[in-house]
Parts: C-alpha cells; sequence; structure tokens
C-alpha cells in the first residue's frame, strides 16, 4: 500500500513539475486577437466602441452579472473616458479608461482587472473600411505572469478569451447593421 501511495504521489510531482517547465518556456507577453467584417461604416461603428456607455448594447461581458454596479466618470466618450465594474464571482470588478483616440479608425483602452484575478491589460480596436463594408479587429495584449503561463498549460486562452471577443464583434455587427438600415428607411 505505501509503495501505491509512494508512486501516486510520484507521478504527481512529477506532473507538477511538468507543468511548471512548460509554463516557464510560454512567452512573457500575450495577443489575443480577432476581426469581423462589418456592413456599416466606420461612423456609424465607431461610437459603439468610443462612447463606453454604448457598450451594454453589444458587450457580452455585460451578460455576466445583472445586477453588477456600473459607474461611468470623465468625459461620455473618447480619451479619459472611464467604466468600472463590480460583479459577481464569473464578472469580477475592474475598470477600463479609453487612453487613445483617432476617430473613427482606433480606440485604444487601458484595462485593470481587480478580481478574481488581477491583471493589466491593453485593449484595441481598429476599424478600418474595406470596400461596402469595415473591418473591425479587437484585440488584447499585456504581460503573461507566471501564474498565467500555468493557466495556459490547462487552458487554452485564446480561445477562450477569443470565444468572447467573437461574441462582442458579432453583437458589435449585429447593432451597426440594424443602425444602418435602421438609418435608411
Amino acid at each position: 500500500m505505501k509503495k501505491i501511495i509512494l508512486y501516486v504521489l510520484g507521478a504527481l510531482l512529477l506532473a507538477i513539475v511538468t507543468v511548471l517547465i512548460i509554463a516557464s518556456t510560454k512567452p512573457d507577453t500575450f495577443r489575443i486577437e480577432r476581426t469581423v467584417s462589418i456592413k456599416a461604416s466606420p461612423d456609424k461603428i465607431y461610437p459603439y466602441i468610443s462612447n463606453l456607455h454604448n457598450w451594454a448594447t453589444w458587450s457580452p461581458f455585460e451578460k455576466f452579472d445583472p445586477n453588477m454596479k456600473r459607474t461611468f466618470s470623465g468625459p461620455p466618450n473618447g480619451k479619459g473616458a472611464v467604466y468600472a465594474w463590480d460583479g459577481n464571482s464569473k464578472a469580477g470588478s475592474g475598470r477600463m479608461e479609453i487612453t487613445d483616440t483617432v476617430q473613427p479608425s482606433h480606440v485604444m483602452i487601458k484595462l485593470d482587472f481587480l478580481k478574481p484575478f488581477e491583471g493589466h491589460n491593453i485593449t484595441e480596436f481598429m476599424v478600418q473600411p474595406n470596400g461596402d463594408s469595415t473591418s473591425v479587429t479587437l484585440s488584447m495584449h499585456g504581460p503573461n505572469p507566471f501564474i498565467s503561463k500555468v493557466m495556459g498549460t490547462i487552458f487554452n486562452m485564446d480561445k477562450t478569451i477569443g470565444k468572447e471577443f467573437e461574441e462582442g464583434l458579432n453583437n458589435l455587427k449585429t447593432v451597426s447593421e440594424n443602425q444602418t438600415a435602421a438609418a435608411l428607411m
């Protein structure tokens, strides 16, 4: 019986060491990026991303906690606009601030997660006309601390967060195209 316990403990220790070694080889930064094509002009899409009050119409993160506390400060949109949230364990808490804008093609956001895990990243939207549609790219990049590297050996963060980015971009596509269609009527 003691041998079995020792083998199990040895195997467990080997698994932990292996995960730690693999994690140590991961890059010190990360980048997640997704793109969608929207049949609307950049000036129709831009207000949905440059005005944090409009995020409730398309952001999938807003659904994580319907009772989430939200606060806005700074200007209503553009550089200096701030949105902070405090929600349940799924929504967590954090703050984002628009740090740079180039209307109607670029929005840069400093994104600070406080709970359930602390993280400090940059989120960017690139909005580029492409014929009769507009290409919108959403990216997030930042440091990849060791705990994130360890989690990355177990969970594919690009797929997990990327799926939420895709949902958000598809929601943005829907509201932007519906607004354009409604404006044409």
